[in-house]
């Protein structure tokens, strides 16, 4: 299997208000047959109906919306715009669940979550630059 992730495909509620979400945040999508897709760099991110996401995969959803072990997350390029991309979150209709504070890696983070619960991290962090169109670049870190 190669390393890498072609999509990330989110399961909510209500796929139109999901996307209105998004939408608000900046990102453009396309609807095809109730699923909307975001390029998102060299993936993409996809909303569809939670109940179909957990059929197609062939699991039980116990329907619990709470924190599910995952998170999402976007690098930027500075302290500021962590803040600017949060407050952008919250004018959309996210819930801020941890302020942006410094962080023990000698970043600065914050995180929301959207509409449905999915859990997003807003982060500086000086050790995981950035290439000029904001694709990250994982550093040798000298281990195995």
């Amino acid at each position: 299997m190669q390393q890498r992730i072609s999509l990330v495909t989110l399961g909510v509620a209500d796929v139109a208000r999901a996307r209105a979400f998004y939408e608000r945040l900046g990102w453009r999508g396309q609807e095809v047959e109730e699923t909307v897709f975001f390029q998102a760099g060299g993936s993409a991110l996809v909303l569809w109906g939670r109940d179909k996401l957990a059929d197609d995969a062939g699991v039980t959803d116990p329907g619990d919306d709470g924190f599910g072990g995952l998170s999402l997350a976007q690098n930027v390029h500075s302290r500021a715009e962590v803040d600017a991309v949060l407050a952008d979150a919250v004018a959309a209709g996210a819930t801020l669940t941890r302020p942006a504070r410094v962080t023990f890696y000698g970043g600065y983070a914050g995180c929301f979550t959207d509409p449905d619960g999915h859990v997003w991290e807003i982060a500086y962090n000086p050790g995981l630059p950035l290439a000029e169109d904001g694709s990250l670049i994982v550093p040798d870190f000298g281990s195995a």
